[in-house]
């Protein structure tokens, strides 16, 4: 194991905070929760930087650390505006419960980027997750690959996949590609 006094725990937060941050708003989808998650997320680190074993880089570790508790945040907010107790429900099943307030997003565009982002959450779960990290986060598909511990075909059909489902979806006919990026997303949806 690394000792932990080995890392300083400023500079891991400073170097990995916006990126946290962006990928649980994704997940999320307002600026509160994902601030919220962002703190979870490094006081987790905090707590269990000892128990780190080095096997793969710091921020693939922080990474899964984010995405579950990003998850959770959702399974907890479904579990409190359901009334509590256990949903055999998945994620995806009701994005109509969850309010849409992206930071980054003017007004005017705010309908029709809640509108994609809905479709997003209804893929599956390591779809949705390859096309953010490749496609709105810009990552390369090695380090997508390597975030999500698949290898970089996997993560190529995954978001092939992600890709023809958010046209069904979004009933864009076969031809017209779908460009996926934060400034796309933030601008206008698809362009």
């Amino acid at each position: 194991m690394i000792e932990k006094n080995h890392w300083n725990l400023e500079d891991i937060y400073v170097s990995n905070s916006k990126w946290v941050f962006n990928l649980a708003l994704h997940y999320l989808w307002n600026n509160e929760d994902a601030e919220e998650v962002t703190q979870d997320v490094f006081l987790k680190v905090h707590h269990h930087l000892n128990h780190f074993r080095g096997e793969s880089q710091l921020k693939t570790w922080i990474y899964r650390i984010t995405v579950n508790s990003a998850l959770d945040h959702l399974k907890a907010s479904k579990r409190a505006k359901r009334g509590g107790g256990f949903s055999f429900f998945s994620l995806n099943d009701d994005t109509t419960m969850r309010t849409f307030n992206h930071p980054g997003v003017e007004i005017e565009n705010q309908e029709e980027v809640e509108a994609v982002m809905r479709k997003i959450a209804l893929l599956p779960r390591k779809q949705q997750e390859a096309l953010i990290l490749h496609k709105v986060e810009g990552y390369s598909i090695s380090e997508t690959a390597e975030f999500m511990n698949l290898s970089s075909k996997t993560i190529e059909g995954l978001i092939t996949q992600a890709k023809k489902k958010l046209k069904e979806n979004l009933n864009l006919d076969e031809e017209r590609p779908v460009i996926l990026s934060s400034k796309s997303i933030l601008d206008n949806g698809f362009n």
